[in-house]
């Protein structure tokens, strides 16, 4: 069975173009062009029936829940909660990030609860495995990393985090570097450095890209190229060892593409505001375009308990400089395992800063917002409220605050700027604008 990406590059608009087109307001023939191009990824791994979605240039930013058990914490049934919130919440996708307890079971659980597509890292759980199997992770084989890659692949999985792009070569330049602020932050590639140590070897993911690329392929699931070496505080953002994997990735986004496999870059991490819309031109430029995936990011190191709030600003400002999927950040970021209030609360808040992105990237869609606003500005409140992005919080605080003048609301009462500003503007006959007497 051929990728999206070789359909796209014969001409042929798959059902899935098709349904992305459909979402996006888009015609058929553009998405076929920006998949074929590798502007655009579409996640549908072709043996699980689930949501189809688009990721890329043109389309609306979309946003990625991450969920999974840890060491400490290992609670089955509360990470499918937690996926079915997400999706309830309209989270894309969904990445399940296990390393606790039945590793293969949270990840069939999940897929089997919710209609997402479902991403994941296999490092996780090989050097998981490789602990209990050798007592020692360092000590995995690199069979055992493909056959753990196949697994989750023939489930189901329909993209995955692979940090192919550390190597010797990014090591070294962390090494003649010789600091870090944040040091490595990455579990995948903290694993993948060690290993390398350990054993004085090439990363078998780089080493062997064609087999991974090879492997996503036959899925047609879309490899996304994992940030290892991404900062984990401000003051390391875009130091040489980030900007080394960052090339690294570019170069085998492109050499993906040319093998039939769809393919997206990730990227970090801590960025400070003014360095966001550098970064993701440098992506953009060096991939070719290729659809960016975003962790974050966070424009500051001291919002732990707010991270989500922090994370939010960050990805604002990405979006609006052409990032492609953002991965939330909850509250409980830097300081514990996310609950399901955490993830409620970290997708809405990652929606609304994707959505103010847009508003910026996309002109041209902000016809809703102005709906809201004259629905405002009339005081017709349930019509206004049923346009809002949170419908149900904005009628739960309303209801909370009854005001005696249903007209108003309680944070003016009597003095309701609208309602006494309606007296001094009239109807303009051409449209929806009011002007003053």
């Amino acid at each position: 069975m051929k990728t999206q990406i070789e359909y796209a590059s014969e001409g042929v608009v798959t059902s899935e173009m098709e349904a992305v087109a459909r979402h996006e307001g888009l015609m058929p023939d553009d998405v076929r062009q920006r998949v074929a191009q590798g502007e655009i990824v579409i996640l549908k791994n072709h043996i699980r029936d689930q949501r189809t979605v688009g990721i890329g240039l043109g389309l609306r930013t979309k946003i990625n829940a991450s969920i999974g058990t840890s060491s400490d914490i290992v609670d089955i049934g509360m990470e499918v909660r937690k996926a079915k919130i997400a999706e309830e919440e309209k989270a894309d996708t969904l990445m399940e990030l296990s390393t606790g307890g039945d590793i293969n079971k949270v990840r069939r659980d999940i897929l089997g609860a919710c209609r997402l597509p479902v991403g994941t890292v296999p490092l996780y759980q090989a050097f998981c495995e490789a602990a209990k199997r050798h007592k020692n992770p360092n000590r995995l084989d690199p069979e055992e990393l493909f056959e753990v890659i196949e697994r989750q692949l023939s489930e189901g999985v329909s993209f995955m985090a692979i940090h192919c792009g550390i190597n010797r070569f990014s090591m070294e330049r962390l090494r003649r570097q010789g600091y870090r602020y944040g040091g490595l932050v990455s579990k995948g590639g903290t694993f993948m450095v060690s290993w390398m140590d350990y054993n004085d070897r090439e990363n078998p993911l780089y080493e062997q890209f064609d087999r991974v690329a090879g492997l996503m392929r036959r899925y047609d699931a879309v490899l996304s190229l994992g940030n290892g070496m991404r900062a984990g505080a401000i003051h390391d953002s875009h130091d040489r060892a980030q900007v080394a994997e960052m090339i690294i990735n570019c170069e085998l986004a492109q050499i993906a593409r040319e093998m039939g496999c769809q393919v997206m870059v990730e990227g970090p991490g801590h960025v400070p505001l003014d360095e966001i819309e550098a970064n993701i031109l440098l992506e953009k430029r060096m991939s070719g375009g290729a659809p960016y995936y975003v962790l974050g990011p966070l424009p500051a190191d001291s919002g732990a308990g707010y991270d989500h709030i922090t994370a939010a600003i960050g990805a604002a400002s990405s979006a609006r400089y052409g990032a492609d999927l953002i991965c939330y950040i909850t509250p409980a970021e830097h300081l514990a395992l996310p609950n399901e209030d955490d993830v409620r609360e970290g997708v809405r808040a990652t929606r609304l800063a994707a959505h103010i992105g847009d508003l910026a990237k996309y002109p041209g869609k902000r016809g809703n917002e102005k709906d809201v606003a004259l629905l405002r500005r009339d005081t017709r409140w349930d019509e206004q409220i049923s346009l809002l992005m949170f419908p149900e919080k904005a009628r739960q605080i309303r209801a909370s605050r009854s005001p005696k003048d249903k007209k108003t609301c309680t944070m003016c009462g009597d003095f309701c700027a609208m309602e006494r500003g309606s007296a001094l503007f009239k109807k303009d006959t051409r449209g929806d604008k009011i002007k003053a007497f």
